[in-house]
């Protein structure tokens, strides 16, 4: 892994992704079943109204700073569960000095429906969610004509807290992240390390891990966010991830 200086005025450490950062994790039988193609529920115009404008505002003035309010409107559940959201299990996980991974699923035994390469170290993801809010935005143009569908988008503009710190893309899952998906199929939250070969560059002889619900709100075809819920039910989410296509 080579590690780029970032972008001016950035304290965000950009990586040259790795071919496949979790290749190192010993291979296991996958027993991962088919994502289940869910019709996401329909929340009110009112609620659809804000979360459209709170998912678009960090990317429009990406330099700002960015209000940390969460948004609890029709929230019905003690676990923070946002109303009209679609409930997925979301993993980031990767090599301590090498590029995040996140894989979302509908559940941890199904396979990933989502794969992104983030242009982030994993420790220094971390460390920074640890000590507060972060915000990932996702940005890509919106084309003339054959839009596909926002999450199948391949090429993102990413900027994490309003800093942008490089592009991330959307792949299939390798047999290496599925491997990684597979050890931890029973696992619903929390984080750890999975051993892996220390040979492998930036790895220090680990592979760190976090798991957690995700709440995924659709404001229109061109906009999605994903909110981590917070596990003690505290507060807001540790990471909130917003998709924009405009």
């Amino acid at each position: 892994m080579t590690l780029q200086p970032s972008p001016e005025g950035s304290d965000v450490p950009v990586a040259e992704a790795s071919e496949d950062p979790s290749s190192s994790v010993p291979k296991v039988a996958i027993n991962l079943v088919q994502p289940i193609h869910k019709k996401k529920s329909k929340s009110s115009k009112v609620f659809r109204a804000f979360t459209t404008a709170f998912r678009a505002f960090p990317i429009i003035t990406p330099a700002c700073k960015i209000p940390i309010a969460f948004p609890t409107m029709n929230a019905s559940n003690s676990d923070g569960h946002i109303s009209g959201a679609t409930r997925m299990s979301g993993t980031l996980f990767g090599h301590s000095k090498n590029t995040i991974i996140l894989s979302m699923q509908d559940n941890p035994k199904s396979l990933p429906n989502l794969v992104l390469d983030f242009p982030i170290v994993t420790g220094k993801l971390f460390q920074e969610m640890g000590s507060g809010l972060v915000r990932i935005a996702l940005e890509c143009e919106k084309k003339v004509e054959d839009t596909p569908k926002l999450l199948e988008e391949p090429v993102w503009n990413t900027y994490c807290n309003g800093r942008r710190i490089g592009y991330c893309t959307k792949r299939d899952p390798s047999e290496a992240d599925l491997t990684v998906m597979q050890l931890l199929s029973s696992v619903s939250m929390g984080a750890g390390v999975l051993p892996i070969d220390s040979s492998v560059e930036g790895s220090d002889g680990e592979m760190t891990y976090m798991r957690a619900p995700f709440d995924c709100v659709v404001g229109s075809k061109d906009s999605e966010t994903y909110y981590m819920l917070n596990p003690d039910g505290n507060g807001g989410p540790e990471l909130s991830i917003f998709f924009v296509r405009m």
